[in-house]
């Protein structure tokens, strides 16, 4: 399993915008094969911040999700609301095995 964690920071008049254009990349990310979970987390204390925790079953699955129309017309549609450049971290997973 690979997971990676984006962190976003939106402009606070661009949130309900963002949160639109993400819940469609997440719709259509939970239908990729090998998708395994694609969360979206908003913080309580800055409704600015989200998490986007996304857990693919290999690397393979996860370079494809980069191809796929629906993240681009995301990619495309939210850089321009983002306060700062996201910043996507990889993880290895440790547990569940």
């Amino acid at each position: 399993m690979v997971v990676a964690i984006v962190e976003v920071h939106v402009k606070p008049e661009q949130v309900d915008k963002f949160v639109a254009a993400t819940i469609e990349n997440h719709e259509g990310s939970i239908r990729e094969p090998g998708n395994m979970r694609f969360d979206v987390l908003q913080s309580p204390q800055d409704h600015g911040l989200f998490l986007l925790y996304e857990a693919y079953d290999s690397e393979a699955s996860a370079a494809a999700h980069k191809n796929t129309p629906h993240y681009a017309r995301w990619r495309d549609a939210v850089a321009p609301w983002m306060a700062a450049p996201r910043k996507g971290t990889a993880y290895r997973v440790v547990c569940p095995a």
